[in-house]
């Protein structure tokens, strides 16, 4: 765990930490959480208050300019996609996105119909491995999703984005994580008792330290920030699979 902001709140992360790690390793299996968010359907799209700040951070360290084929795994109703479009990829680029919610892959289609053939969103069967070739993408997009998964399944997660994309693609990862501050803190603690009490209570998620996923001679880690809009704590990663081009 890293350090807090004082002597004295460290403590009490490191003992909170611990008490709470013992309990809190509840997850929903890919069927239950297909069944979550095709019961949250468009509400999903109400967590942008603190969700949106660091995936405009994460955009803008993508190097989008010079991206060719993205894919994006968990895609949800598409926002995030659509944002990428309108801003970000040049007219070229193309798309793909998964999920394992039937709702979210149908709200991510109309969402991004107007992008025509430039974007395809397919329906996941829960599991990491994705239907494409090796190396078919230069960028590789996972946002607010390993901190749904146990971590073999997030490991799994990260290992599909080394098969997916080409040697020195980038790898763009946001999740829920441990607070830095006092108040993020407190929120990350009470998101973790939540979901110790029921993971169906916070849609499956808790905080996660990204880095712990993509440390190894397999990727360069180009960016990494933890940002709290509202007090909610998210961890940026951008990742570069080793090689070159």
């Amino acid at each position: 765990m890293r350090k807090c902001g004082s002597a004295i709140h460290g403590q009490l992360c490191v003992t909170f930490g611990r008490g709470l790690s013992a309990v809190r390793e509840r997850f929903l299996s890919s069927t239950q959480a297909e069944r979550f968010y095709d019961m949250l359907g468009g509400k999903l799209d109400s967590q942008a208050f603190y969700e949106a700040p660091a995936l405009s951070e994460l955009a803008a360290r993508l190097q989008l300019e010079t991206c060719r084929a993205v894919v994006e795994f968990g895609c949800g109703t598409g926002r995030f996609a659509e944002e990428l479009f309108e801003t970000y990829l040049p007219s070229q680029a193309t798309y793909v996105g998964c999920d394992v919610s039937k709702e979210m892959v149908r709200l991510a289609r109309e969402r991004l119909a107007r992008f025509g053939s430039r974007v395809a969103v397919k329906k996941s069967d829960g599991g990491a491995r994705m239907d494409s070739a090796d190396g078919a993408f230069d960028r590789f997009l996972c946002t607010f999703v390993l901190d749904l998964l146990p971590d073999a399944e997030a490991q799994a997660v990260m290992q599909e984005a080394r098969r997916a994309l080409i040697p020195g693609g980038l790898a763009g990862i946001v999740s829920l994580t441990n607070g830095r501050t006092p108040i993020a803190w407190v929120i990350s603690t009470i998101w973790n008792g939540l979901g110790a009490a029921s993971p169906w209570l916070v849609g499956g998620c808790r905080p996660i330290e990204i880095l712990d996923l993509v440390a190894g001679a397999d990727w360069r880690i180009e960016y990494q920030n933890v940002v709290a809009p509202f007090g909610v704590p998210c961890e940026i990663v951008v990742a570069r699979k080793a090689g070159v081009a």
